[in-house]
């Protein structure tokens, strides 16, 4: 919601994005100009992004992709021991 509040009250989500879209149009354009509108491509894409998750949902189709790829290609038995595992360091090891 561009309006700045959110379903819960207090701003939205996105609501600073879209300030600072309208910052860089404020600043970049005028009533008889409107060519300073290209400067302000990149915040343009970023409040779109926060409104429609697009390059977000493309990255994770994309590393599902390549994720079901990598497992049907790779066989059970080069999976890790849980040996090499617990020697990562991200599974701490109980009190003995």
């Amino acid at each position: 919601m561009s309006s700045g509040y959110g379903l819960h009250g207090g701003p939205s989500r996105c609501f600073p994005f879209w300030q600072e879209l309208l910052a860089c149009y404020v600043v970049n354009t005028s009533s008889d100009d409107d060519s300073g509108k290209k400067k302000c491509v990149l915040a343009l894409e970023d409040y779109y992004e926060c409104l429609h998750h697009k390059k977000e949902a493309a990255r994770v189709r994309a590393l599902q992709a390549a994720y079901r790829k990598a497992e049907a290609l790779g066989s059970k038995e080069e999976a890790p021991n849980a040996g090499q595992i617990r020697s990562l360091g991200v599974i701490k090891e109980e009190a003995k």
